[in-house]
C-alpha cells in the first residue's frame, strides 16, 4: 500500500484535496493511504512517505527538501489541479511518478 503525503503551508487546504483524492482512489481500487499535515510538520512525517506532495504556496521548499530527502519522490502539485481540487488528477500524477 502506497503512503502519499501532502504538506501545504497550513495544512487546511490541502485537506480538502485529501478527501477528493480519497474518494478517487476507492472508485479505481487503487490501495493507498493519503494524507495532509502543515510544513512543520514534515520531518516527523515525510520519513515513512512513498511521495510528497507539496501545494503549490510552498513550491519554493521543493529544492529543500528533495536535499533533506533525496531517497523520496517530491513533486509539487500543479497549480491548476489545486485550485479546481483535482483529486483525480493529482492522484494519477502521483501514481504516473511512483510507477504505479
Amino acid at each position: 500500500m502506497r503512503k502519499i503525503i501532502l504538506f501545504c503551508s497550513q495544512g487546511m487546504s490541502t485537506s480538502l484535496l485529501v478527501n477528493k483524492m480519497k474518494k478517487a482512489a476507492e472508485e479505481e481500487g487503487y490501495q493507498c493511504q493519503i494524507e495532509a499535515y502543515n510544513l512543520a510538520s514534515l520531518s516527523q512525517k515525510a520519513p515513512g512517505a512513498d511521495i510528497i506532495l507539496l501545494g503549490p504556496q510552498i513550491r519554493f521548499q521543493e529544492k529543500k527538501i528533495k536535499g533533506q530527502y533525496p531517497e523520496k519522490i517530491v513533486m509539487v502539485i500543479d497549480m491548476t489541479m489545486y485550485g479546481r481540487m483535482d483529486g483525480k488528477g493529482v492522484l494519477d500524477s502521483a501514481k504516473k511518478l511512483l510507477g504505479d
